[in-house]
């Protein structure tokens, strides 16, 4: 169930019909040693928050004042942009001494960004999963990278290459209904494979990003072609409405974590490493086994060459679950495209044994430093391979 704060963005954000969704990095909170300060902006919407357009050669910036968590806090802020020397962004800053939003812990927190007027914004920070999921079901975003935009109230969505949009849209352009996970991901793998040149020779952090992305987008195409009679209808009343959403906004976070599990399912076999994903048989109920369910349940296998690996769309509090699945294994592993969260979290996770996976993209998001080392995901397949030879 979403948190007060997190039905109060959302409904701000509905209201409004712009807002910017972020992950907070280590170098909006000033851990990385460069001389950035504050929140960075995406120069892609900079129509959304600022009069002044990212001219290369100058410095600009303008006065804003900043709700914080709905009341609980007001900063006068500045929206700056960089254009001189090598820089080229804009960046949200000033917000006074022991502002509380952006330190070390903050780092993984959601930023949601609502700006009322180019001299007035509201804005909220979602440190939990269910938040951060709750948000981006309901406003029909999804951060797949570092940021996404709700904009003139609909979601930005990416233009495709003509080939990936003339596969998706045959690909919906007849259901009625929702078809499966597995169907959807099918679809993208395959779309994927025919119009995206050498898109098997693309390691496996580029081919993951590349799929989550991609099945996000027919997602998107398909929800509006089965959705559409659904939303537009007469409700008979309040509750009717509220049940309909509830049914929409369930099917996207089901969706979003089954298309992860997926696409590591299509990495681990085109590396040609034995697994089962969502075994029945093993305590827990792991997401991935790493050889088999048979290596698991026989006590005179090497430890050394068994692997669990739950996979999780956000890990800030989830993290934990995976400690009471397959039980055996001493080292856990949690595959995450979460950009970024807190040094603190990262140690917690290494004294409890568990190792992060993260596509290489996103390590940057993540604060330097701290004694978890982060595995891409071509380095785990090759630790894999190693181990099982």
């Amino acid at each position: 169930m979403a948190s007060p704060i997190c039905d109060l963005a959302t409904k701000a954000a509905l209201r409004v019909g712009n807002a910017l969704l972020k992950f907070i990095s280590p170098n909006d909170a000033g851990i990385t040693g460069g001389h950035q300060c504050g929140y960075y902006l995406p120069k892609a919407i900079w129509e959304m928050y600022a009069d002044f357009g990212p001219v290369k050669g100058r410095n600009d910036e303008a006065a804003v004042t900043v709700n914080w968590q709905e009341d609980q806090l007001v900063t006068d802020s500045r929206v700056k942009w960089y254009g001189r020397g090598t820089r080229s962004e804009y960046r949200l800053t000033r917000f006074g001494k022991g502002f509380p939003f952006l330190t070390p812990e903050s780092v993984g927190d959601l930023l949601v960004l609502i700006p009322e007027t180019h001299q007035g914004f509201r804005a909220y920070i979602l440190d939990n999963d269910e938040d951060i999921e709750d948000i981006q079901a309901a406003l029909g975003v999804e951060v797949t990278g570092f940021w996404a935009a709700f904009s003139h109230g609909r979601p930005r969505v990416e233009t495709e290459g003509q080939c990936m949009e003339r596969r998706f849209r045959h690909f919906v352009e007849s259901l009625e209904d929702f078809p499966t996970g597995n169907a959807f991901s099918q679809e993208t793998l395959q779309a994927l494979s025919e119009c995206v040149e050498d898109f098997n020779r693309l390691n496996a952090d580029k081919t993951l990003v590349r799929c989550m992305e991609a099945e996000y987008k027919l997602y998107r195409l398909a929800e509006r072609q089965i959705c559409q009679s659904e939303i537009v209808r007469v409700f008979k009343d309040v509750d009717d409405f509220l049940a309909t959403a509830s049914s929409i906004m369930n099917r996207r976070k089901s969706r979003a974590g089954r298309s992860l599990e997926n696409h590591f399912d299509y990495l681990l076999t085109r590396a040609e490493i034995p697994h089962v994903a969502r075994p029945s048989t093993v305590d827990g109920k792991p997401d991935i086994i790493i050889p088999s369910v048979q290596a698991y349940e026989d006590h005179r296998y090497p430890l050394n060459k068994l692997f669990m690996v739950g996979v999780k769309t956000t890990c800030k509090d989830r993290w934990r679950q995976v400690l009471n699945e397959a039980k055996r294994v001493r080292e856990k592993h949690i595959l995450t495209t979460q950009p970024g969260i807190s040094k603190r979290q990262l140690n917690d996770m290494k004294e409890d044994g568990v190792q992060l996976i993260v596509p290489q993209s996103a390590h940057k998001h993540y604060p330097p430093n701290s004694h978890m080392r982060i595995l891409e995901v071509e380095q785990f397949i090759e630790l894999v391979r190693r181990r099982l030879a």
